[in-house]
């Protein structure tokens, strides 16, 4: 999912004031996300989220002083209700078939682009597994970004150089800035695909996994594809088991469910897939972001390209294994999704991506951002006032949506992996527990955009930690 890296400097101060926001350049803003160099976009994030912490926690208190409070959350639940209903009853789009012998003939070119630091532990396992992809080999490249590793990966990366005659290796400086941007940004130049695939160091993929995603670019309004991503290491514990339900369920689930009712696809960072005219139109990855993909995705959809997803084909991960870990990891995917509103919030509102994509966009950041944020004041007027949470009916309907979406997911995923369907009741306890799992997610959202809106988040390189081996 998204980058674990980002530059050591930041771009606003934390003295802004609030007031300034109004005051912003209107014609400036809708060309800021063309432009990486120009970090007037990303300027005053700090002071926008105290903004709109202040109008979520002061609508909120206000809802529960006025007598029309609750008719105006019951009317924001039906439009919710609404939408998760299309949402659900969608048609996925369907699968083209794998490109066969006859399509290689023709087949595009693609650059396979590996950001690493620090990586001994699986680089060695991605590298054979993308030189061995059964594709023509005059027709793709590898390149991995060698960011500075201070461990053995310089060393491994040499030898495997002189084993595969298609591995290309960039070795960064000392000091070099942008993170895991900057390195796909600094090896951009250099390739030659006209795709350009994106995955992180730990990724286990299967040889055909060229073969399934290419088909999906035959329409040219697309300009990347997600592949469904899974977790490596399932089996060790509560926190992975979660993350598979997550990630690997539901994630998938409504993002393919979005896409179908003409809203919004998003990229995950491992295993992306992006059209090199797309990401030249979005002047390539942002370095002023610590979610490198979540800010691509936003900047493809206001430049009207579409991203599918993939959910008959898998790239494999590590999951993270401890709870301060999963925390770490979580607060920085909450931290960068509620960057790129902040950032873009101009272009959105003047619907730069087309009516049912900003409606999807919209309906998605209120149930992930503003709910989870309004449930702290929510709560505590209820206890003051000894009544129901006002926004109960909307919050219950989003982890019911939840549920529903985790079990489907779920089946979804083990038809596509001709598993066979397990029992409804196996499937339903997996699903709960994946349900209780995810309610961290509301503590994260709350004191994410919290911190957000006092105090300033230093730009550092952070990583998990890989430490290799197969699927259990």
């Amino acid at each position: 999912m998204p980058a674990n890296s980002w530059p050591e400097n930041d771009s606003y101060s934390e003295l802004d004031a609030i007031g300034s926001l109004l005051s912003e350049p209107q014609e400036a803003a809708v060309e800021k996300w063309h432009s990486k160099s120009n970090g007037s976009c990303y300027e005053g994030r700090r002071r926008k989220a105290a903004f709109v912490l202040t109008i979520v926690w002061s609508g909120t208190i206000a809802l529960h002083l006025v007598s029309w409070g609750s008719w105006f959350a019951l009317g924001l639940t039906t439009v919710f209700g609404i939408h998760v209903l299309r949402v659900v009853f969608a048609r996925p789009h369907s699968e083209p078939e794998p490109f066969s012998d006859e399509d290689l003939a023709d087949c595009p070119h693609i650059s396979l682009l590996v950001a690493a630091k620090n990586e001994e532990a699986v680089i060695g396992n991605l590298v054979r597994e993308l030189c061995s992809l059964d594709y023509p080999d005059t027709r793709y490249e590898v390149w991995v970004i060698d960011d500075n590793s201070t461990d053995k990966t310089p060393m491994l990366l040499e030898q495997l150089r002189r084993e595969y005659e298609h591995l290309k290796v960039l070795r960064r400086a000392a000091g070099a800035g942008g993170g895991k941007s900057g390195a796909l940004n600094q090896v951009l130049p250099l390739t030659q695909g006209e795709i350009l695939a994106v995955f992180d160091a730990d990724a286990q993929v299967s040889p055909d996994l060229l073969r399934r995603v290419l088909p999906l670019f035959k329409r040219e309004e697309v300009g990347a594809v997600q592949v469904r991503k899974a977790i490596a290491n399932a089996n060790v514990n509560f926190w992975t088991q979660g993350q598979l339900a997550e990630v690997t369920a539901l994630d998938t689930y409504v993002q393919q469910q979005r896409v179908a009712i003409g809203g919004i696809g998003e990229l995950r960072g491992n295993g992306q897939f992006i059209r090199r005219t797309a990401l030249e139109c979005c002047s390539g990855w942002n370095e002023q972001t610590i979610t490198d993909d979540l800010d691509l995705t936003l900047r493809l959809h206001l430049d009207r390209w579409d991203i599918e997803v993939l959910g008959s084909a898998a790239v494999e991960e590590e999951g993270v294994t401890s709870a301060i870990s999963l925390w770490h990891q979580r607060n920085r995917w909450a931290e960068g999704g509620y960057q790129r509103y902040l950032d873009y919030w101009r272009p959105i509102v003047r619907n730069r991506m087309g009516t049912r994509k900003t409606f999807d966009l919209f309906i998605f950041m209120l149930s992930q951002y503003i709910l989870p944020t309004a449930g702290v004041p929510d709560f505590m007027m209820a206890i003051v006032r000894n009544r129901p949470p006002v926004l109960m009916p909307a919050t219950s309907l989003w982890m019911a949506f939840s549920l529903v979406g985790m079990f489907l997911g779920l089946r979804r995923v083990r038809k596509s992996e001709k598993l066979g369907v397990s029992s409804f009741f196996v499937t339903l306890l997996q699903t709960f527990r994946g349900t209780t799992y995810m309610l961290h997610w509301l503590v994260v959202i709350a004191s994410t955009t919290a911190r957000m809106s006092v105090r300033t988040k230093r730009l550092k390189w952070v990583k998990t930690v890989h430490r290799g081996g197969k699927k259990q």
